[in-house]
């Protein structure tokens, strides 16, 4: 049994970000010897610090600090907010400082992915902005090269920075491009490819 685990978490308000993150949990899983862990984030409300169910109604389980305590690398995914994530996944990583004091997360690949309803809607600031809690974590960032095909012929989503999803108002959030579903998938694959790499070969410290 595989004990390589990659932990994708999202928050997806119609459900575009989720169908990525299942794209992107495909992809890890057809690496041999790493399974992928899908959770969710609770959505936010003006009322501060209200309390959430422990269990969402449907979908995947919230996200924990112990997943991230234990994961092997993280994928992230959120949707723009002008420009931003989403405020239930910012949410989530500020209360990660203790997982940075440990250093639990330090030397670790990560990758991002993200959907907008137009094509200029924020997508690569979002992907971004959830970057830089990465980096303050010390992880190692994971992108899309040119060298993926679909990156250069798709007409929809998809960047460098990571895996996108174009959802114009109107039409089903669901329906992934053919082009867009590869390049999450893809991105899973490289991120579980890197953590198997660096559990083989740690990054030395001091």
């Amino acid at each position: 049994m595989s004990n390589c685990e990659i932990l994708v978490v999202f928050y997806s308000r119609h459900g575009a970000t989720a169908e990525l993150a299942r794209q992107a949990c495909r992809g890890i899983e057809s690496v041999e010897g790493v399974r992928a862990k899908l959770r969710t984030v609770p959505p936010v409300s003006a009322e501060s610090e209200r309390l959430v169910k422990p269990v969402p109604d449907a979908g995947a389980p919230y996200a924990t600090l112990e997943d991230l305590r234990q994961c092997d690398g993280l994928l992230l995914g959120s949707p723009t907010r002008f420009g931003n994530m989403a405020a239930p996944l910012k949410y989530f990583l500020d209360g990660s400082a203790g997982i940075w004091a440990e250093g639990s997360l330090s030397g670790k690949p990560a990758a991002v992915f993200t959907s907008t309803s137009t094509m200029h809607g924020g997508q690569e600031s979002t992907l971004l902005s959830m970057m830089l809690p990465l980096l303050h974590h010390g992880m190692l960032l994971v992108g899309l090269p040119f060298t993926e095909r679909a990156l250069t012929e798709t007409r929809s989503g998809g960047s460098p920075y990571g895996a996108t999803h174009l959802a114009p108002p109107g039409e089903s959030p669901l329906r992934l491009t053919d082009h867009e579903s590869q390049l999450a998938r893809r991105l899973g694959q490289r991120v579980a490819h890197f953590a198997l790499a660096l559990r083989a070969r740690p990054e030395p410290r001091g």
